[in-house]
């Protein structure tokens, strides 16, 4: 299930967004608007979730969150963009920052 949140998320939400891939949530955040969407199969279903939102592509970013152990990876098609990334990683330090302080604010230790 893919939930849209504008603020941190309750138990119930994180359940709800595991229950696709059991031990890790597709999340894509807009780094400008502060919003995440979360869970689902791909990280392309939150993207288009955010699209339909109103965020604009330049500022959206595909990561997946491990609430068992907090880890965040930054990897996703999502973030593949010839004149802003040039790899699925994100490769901008201060992005990746941005990207991880919303996720943990929104989807970390409860």
């Amino acid at each position: 299930m893919i939930l849209l949140l504008r603020e941190r998320a309750t138990r119930e939400q994180i359940e709800q967004m595991l229950e696709e891939h059991k031990f890790s949530i597709k999340t894509v955040v807009d780094v400008e608007r502060r919003v995440i969407a979360g869970g689902g199969d791909m990280h392309y279903d939150c993207e288009q979730v955010l699209l339909d939102d109103g965020s604009t592509q330049e500022n959206i970013w595909g990561a997946s969150f491990m609430p068992v152990n907090q880890k965040i990876t930054y990897d996703s098609i999502v973030n593949l963009r010839p004149r802003q990334n040039r790899s699925m990683e994100i490769l901008d330090p201060n992005i990746r920052e941005r990207v991880a302080q919303i996720i943990i604010e929104f989807l970390g230790k409860l």
